[in-house]
């Protein structure tokens, strides 16, 4: 990658729960001083990560390491199990310790190992990994145990929290459950429950993409493209009854024409805005907002994914 990106991702909520927050009885996050919905950066990611396993799923190197009741330290053992040029790495070392007569090897077995897992592992190549809590472990061909590390990533991809464009108000739904789980429940009147949802809601995230860091973790163009791909897509594949009808809307993109970029990513955010259209005080949908887009500067170039 040569090229720096900052983007803005607006989608909307309707009748749902965007991002609960556990804390709080599941109620939509909110900014108590005023009122805005907040989704944070790691529900984003999570449905990335999860519309790649979904469409990637045949590839060996687009492996999502943060999943769903995943052992994370099985997973960088793998590094030290699979891959001949961790081996490779370790043995050298073990060499080099020794009789410190042969060269020291350029790269550590825990710098092999990092590169290993980049590669075979989408979101870490991405989003960075800490790597660094691997146990202690005996491994063939080398004296005593090595402690299964590969030390932390940082990846090229970061989101900031989605925030509402207007403040949001949260209602709440009584429910009632007519099946029971125990047959000595039978009698019982029925159990009353609560649901909380948005009746509507935009939110605005921001993004940034860092070429420097892409270089170091091997985050490619192709790997790009499949991230917009994801922002597009995926919500189409995380449908819950408890979300309701969430929507990408826009996705738009600054690309500059250097790595180190021709504009503050601040400065390039305000040329977007948005805001109600006249004579719509209670928004309902998307359509009820204009977005409007100003002149990039001389570098920095305005692509609409969506």
């Amino acid at each position: 990658m040569k090229n720096r990106y900052d983007f803005i991702y607006l989608f909307d909520v309707k009748d749902g729960n965007p991002n609960g927050d556990p804390d709080a009885g599941n109620l939509p996050r909110i900014d108590p001083e005023t009122g805005h919905g907040l989704v944070t950066d790691v529900c984003l990611k999570r449905k990335v990560r999860n519309f790649v396993s979904l469409t990637q799923s045949s590839s060996d190197t687009f492996g999502i390491f943060v999943r769903e009741k995943a052992v994370l330290n099985e997973t960088i053992e793998r590094a030290y199990t699979e891959s001949t040029e961790v081996k490779a790495s370790l043995a050298a070392w073990e060499a080099y310790k020794k009789d410190k007569k042969t060269a020291k090897p350029e790269k550590a077995y825990e710098d092999v190992a990092r590169d290993w897992l980049c590669h075979n592992f989408y979101d870490i190549r991405a989003f960075g990994a800490v790597l660094s809590t691997g146990d202690e472990k005996e491994v063939p061909g080398v004296k005593g145990k090595i402690k299964m590390t590969a030390g932390q990533v940082r990846g090229p991809i970061q989101f900031a929290f989605g925030r509402s464009v207007d403040p949001i108000v949260t209602s709440e739904h009584s429910i009632t459950r007519c099946a029971v789980t125990n047959e000595k429940d039978l009698e019982k009147e029925r159990t009353m429950g609560r649901k909380f949802t948005v009746p509507y809601g935009l939110y605005q995230a921001h993004g940034f993409i860092n070429p420097f860091l892409a270089k170091q973790t091997g985050f490619n163009e192709d790997d790009l493209a499949l991230l917009w791909q994801s922002l597009v897509q995926m919500f189409e594949h995380d449908r819950s009854a408890a979300r309701g009808l969430m929507s990408a809307q826009k996705l738009i993109v600054f690309k500059h024409d250097s790595a180190l970029g021709n504009a503050p990513a601040g400065k390039l955010f305000k040329l977007v805005e948005t805001k109600l259209k006249d004579g719509v005080t209670v928004p309902r949908s998307f359509e009820d907002y204009a977005v409007t887009i100003g002149q990039p500067p001389a570098g920095v170039e305005i692509i609409e994914m969506l």
